[in-house]
């Protein structure tokens, strides 16, 4: 399945709006791993630390769980959500239903809900944690989208101009860092990676040590 495309969102989206005093603030964002989705519910939690709930959830490409080591996304989803306190289902599940029906991967979804006050029933949470999402969604946009792998890559500096040049050449995403040695945290195609590794082996006669990003 590797470099089969998929929908996903083209950035980060918001939403928000007040149902009989509540307030709702949906958030979307695309992420690459669980663990860039656990950042982001971190990060929405932290900025509304004062919220009555933040219900979290999100859809992720997982490996293919073959346990030979291997990374080729797009194997399984890995879903998840949680009610954070609100009645059970009314809210992590309506949520994640969204991005299901929007059939989209690779995004995380938070709502945000302060109280005001007015129970809305288990109905009522499901249709607004639903819209906050949807409206969400909406406002970031859907894109088509290739499953990507991170590879972490360390050379010595005589050989960082010719990797910075392949990198550069084949025009995939990259960060440097130069220190002792100088390191490239790199965002690559899964159907194009194998064929970069070989080519940045081959130009620096091995030296360079290719590792995925865990």
């Amino acid at each position: 399945m590797a470099g089969t495309t998929y929908r996903t969102v083209a950035g980060r989206g918001e939403s928000a709006f007040e149902v009989r005093g509540s307030e709702f603030i949906g958030y979307v964002a695309p992420v690459d791993s669980v663990e860039s989705a656990e950042s982001f519910i971190e990060e929405i939690g932290e900025l509304h630390a004062d919220a009555t709930h933040n219900v979290p959830a999100y859809r992720v490409q997982g490996g293919n769980d073959s346990g030979d080591g291997s990374d080729d996304l797009g194997g399984f989803v890995r879903e998840w959500s949680s009610d954070d306190g609100e009645p059970t289902s009314s809210a992590g599940k309506p949520a994640l239903n969204v991005l299901h029906q929007r059939d989209i991967e690779n995004v995380v979804a938070v709502v945000t809900r302060y109280y005001g006050g007015t129970n809305l029933g288990v109905g009522g949470l499901v249709r607004a944690y639903s819209r906050a999402v949807k409206e969400a969604v909406d406002d970031a946009g859907v894109i088509e989208e290739r499953p990507h792998r991170r590879l972490d890559i360390s050379v010595e500096y005589d050989d960082s101009g010719t990797v910075r040049g392949i990198l550069e050449s084949e025009g995939v995403e990259f960060d440097a860092e130069y220190d002792e040695s100088v390191g490239f945290s790199v965002r690559v195609p899964v159907e194009e990676s194998d064929a970069l590794c070989d080519r940045l082996r081959s130009a620096t006669s091995g030296r360079a040590d290719i590792r995925p990003d865990t």
